[in-house]
């Protein structure tokens, strides 16, 4: 089995900043791809972040710059610094993992998520 636990979210004035974290735990044979999407309510939910396993990172253009997707592979853990926050980012942030996992008995493959983290920016 596999987890994936956000931490980090929370309540920031419009023009700060968040980080969040989120640990994948378990069964892990190898983690590659790992990215944040948001879902604001009664929208879609969308790309933020990704970032590969080389470190390769990719953003949706509404980042404009202001967030950084990072990951520290020996602790399968991805982060996402957000700067100069805006009210309309406001949204539960979910991490996803492309993940390697089993055991002796078994591999196999799991496109893993989590249960999010609520984002709010607001005066």
């Amino acid at each position: 089995q596999v987890q994936l636990v956000e931490s980090g979210g929370g309540l920031v004035q419009p023009g700060g900043s968040l980080r969040l974290s989120c640990v994948a735990s378990g069964s892990i044979l190898r983690v590659f791809d790992m990215g944040w999407y948001r879902q604001a309510p009664g929208k879609q939910r969308e790309l933020v972040a990704r970032i590969a396993s080389d470190s390769n990172t990719n953003y949706a253009n509404f980042v404009e710059g202001r967030f950084t997707i990072s990951r520290d592979n020996a602790k399968n853990t991805v982060y996402l610094q957000m700067n100069s926050l805006k009210p309309e980012d406001t949204a539960v942030y979910y991490c996803n993992a492309y993940i390697l996992m089993g055991n002796s008995d078994y591999v196999k493959t799991l496109d893993a998520w989590g249960q999010g983290t609520l984002v709010t920016v607001s005066s």
